[in-house]
């Protein structure tokens, strides 16, 4: 299947990434164009079917690529390539982010929704890093480097590891994490605050010896 055309990505989109990633990230015009790319067809799906329920514009980009690239970046790791796992992928959040910020990981996007994981195999032509795997995590007969999720119940995630991975990664609130924390076996890292509000957090861990 030929590589969708590329679109340029308007003056706003680029900015506005800068402006709120210069700190932590620097992206290249070929990653802006792909992070636009997904965000235009995302638009265009999200009016068949429910795959966010943000308003395009500056939040969607925020809540949706900043945060996932902000957690990509953050993501503990060797240099070189990793596999990683986003379970519960819906409309490819963060695992479409991570994929365009690290070239040289293999992300896997786990999607039981079949409509879902139609728009996403839609939105990531042209990613050579990304598998779609349209099945729940139960069936998921690979392993991973890594175990990523957000807005997944942080417990139904857990139950995945070790079984999918032995590191993971959650995007959550601040109240979820402190009542996992200590309960799953997982030795969990200092958790990094999203820098937009929400109390919100990146927490990352490795499953403890013994597990």
């Amino acid at each position: 299947m030929p590589e969708p055309e590329k679109i340029s990505a308007p003056p706003w989109f680029a900015d506005l990434l800068e402006k709120e990633l210069g700190r932590w990230i620097t992206l290249d015009d070929d990653q802006i164009h792909r992070l636009w790319q997904h965000y235009e067809i995302l638009l265009r799906w999200n009016a068949k079917i429910n795959l966010t329920s943000i308003p395009r514009g500056e939040e969607m980009v925020i809540r949706h690529y900043c945060e996932s690239l902000f957690f990509g970046a953050h993501i503990p790791s060797d240099p070189g390539a990793i596999s990683v796992v986003d379970l519960g992928s819906g409309a490819g959040f963060p695992g479409v982010p991570i994929a365009i910020l690290q070239p040289t990981w293999r992300v896997t996007l786990l999607e039981s929704n079949q409509r879902k994981a139609v728009f996403l195999r839609e939105s990531t032509r042209g990613l050579p890093n990304i598998s779609i795997f349209a099945r729940r995590a139960e069936s998921a007969g690979s392993t991973f480097d890594w175990l990523v999720a957000r807005g997944v119940d942080p417990k139904e995630v857990l139950k995945n590891v070790p079984r999918l991975a032995s590191q993971i990664g959650l995007m959550l609130g601040e109240d979820d994490f402190f009542v996992i924390r200590n309960i799953f076996g997982i030795a969990w890292s200092e958790p990094v605050r999203l820098p937009w509000g929400d109390r919100r957090v990146c927490a990352y861990g490795e499953v403890s010896r013994g597990t």
